[in-house]
């Protein structure tokens, strides 16, 4: 098959994950792979793994856009050209963009919902969805079927996947730490876009109950996005500006994991969560709050920590539960590492995504 994946762009982000270990394990299947994007730092990577990158000006969050009427012009050439079969998009303006190349060039179509959609007019009047849709969780799912009444028969769950032998190594540590000029402090962490749904700002106020036993502590936020001034102003007005630590992006997410001790993930909505994923595969304790498809990977103390949504005070007391105890710290770690080998493989992933492609082509034949 020829695929041609969707994407807004090639920064950091679980999006860019998800179809780095997709694409690549599509090309070890056999599978031409390309990608459309408007480009990031993460270029170099898909290039290097064979997937070759066509440049459009997807970055934008408008689903009627002249972005997205010059990409369709940009991209109905190449589809022509490079014989695509099908094209996968991944978020809601790209959904709108793949619906018109399938539509005007009769090439298959797959999206592959990664969270929550808000029931906007528009997405009632323009809905774009293709006849065969991916959701990461059963929540993700539920969400469709319940809030766009999609038939549950077009929709697969598959759940994203991990690419486990590339986490677990901590020899990279030191330098990691050394790099955030952070010695023996403890590091808690969060990797996320810095939206209001991945709930910050309640990591924030968690911390001052933390720094009281734990005056050290730092806390290490990774991310961008509309959040940001806000968050930094919080931290100020909390008086624990100099213990957070704000990086805009990483290059390799496991040498960020493998400098913290403890990853949290206080979302107030959550398809799944890849970087949580990311950060049980490396084997770190995990905290992360009871919602979505969190509590699909995490369960309470067996693999990390459940706490209430918006729960800054529980927050807190999940830290400094695991901070007191470096034994509880390094068994939640190993069971969450089993956990996601054993159920979060990357080739689960890439098999029943293939599968979906096949059903989506036979149906188009």
């Amino acid at each position: 098959m020829n695929i041609l994946f969707l994407a807004n762009h090639l920064n950091v982000g679980g999006i860019s994950s998800y179809l780095f270990t997709l694409g690549r394990g599509l090309r070890e299947k056999g599978h031409q792979v390309y990608l459309a994007s408007s480009g990031g730092e993460l270029e170099d990577k898909f290039s290097a793994a064979g997937i070759t990158h066509i440049r459009v000006p997807l970055n934008t969050k408008k689903e009627v856009s002249v972005k997205i009427i010059y990409s369709f012009f940009r991209l109905k050439a190449e589809i022509k050209k490079l014989n695509i079969d099908l094209v996968h998009s991944q978020s809601r303006t790209t959904l709108v963009l793949g619906s018109l190349l399938s539509r005007y060039l009769g090439v298959g179509h797959i999206f592959t919902c990664h969270g929550f959609f808000k029931p906007k007019l528009s997405r009632r009047i323009f809905p774009a969805w293709p006849k065969k849709v991916i959701a990461i969780s059963q929540e993700v799912k539920e969400h469709l079927v319940q809030d766009f009444k999609l038939g549950p028969q077009k929709i697969s769950v598959i759940n994203n996947g991990v690419d486990i032998a590339s986490f677990g190594d901590f020899s990279g540590r030191a330098q990691a730490r050394a790099s955030l000029d952070i010695q023996d402090a403890p590091l808690i962490g969060i990797i996320a876009r810095l939206s209001d749904v991945k709930g910050h700002i309640y990591l924030l106020r968690a911390m001052p109950g933390v720094l009281e036993k734990y005056p050290a502590a730092k806390l290490l936020i990774v991310g961008e996005g509309k959040m940001q001034e806000r968050l930094i102003r919080e931290a100020d007005d909390l008086h624990i500006n100099k213990n957070v630590l704000f990086l805009p992006e990483v290059k390799n997410t496991r040498d960020a994991l493998a400098a913290m001790d403890i990853f949290v993930m206080p979302s107030l909505q959550e398809g799944l969560g890849l970087a949580l994923m990311e950060a049980m595969a490396q084997g770190l304790a995990v905290i992360g709050s009871a919602v979505g498809g969190i509590k699909t990977l995490i369960q309470d103390d067996a693999t990390g920590l459940l706490v209430k949504p918006a729960d800054s005070v529980g927050i807190s007391a999940a830290i400094l539960k695991l901070l007191d105890d470096a034994g509880k710290r390094k068994r939640l770690g190993e069971s969450a590492r089993k956990f996601i080998s054993d159920n979060f493989a990357q080739d689960k992933t890439v098999n029943q995504t293939e599968e979906v492609y096949q059903k989506c082509l036979k149906e188009k034949g």
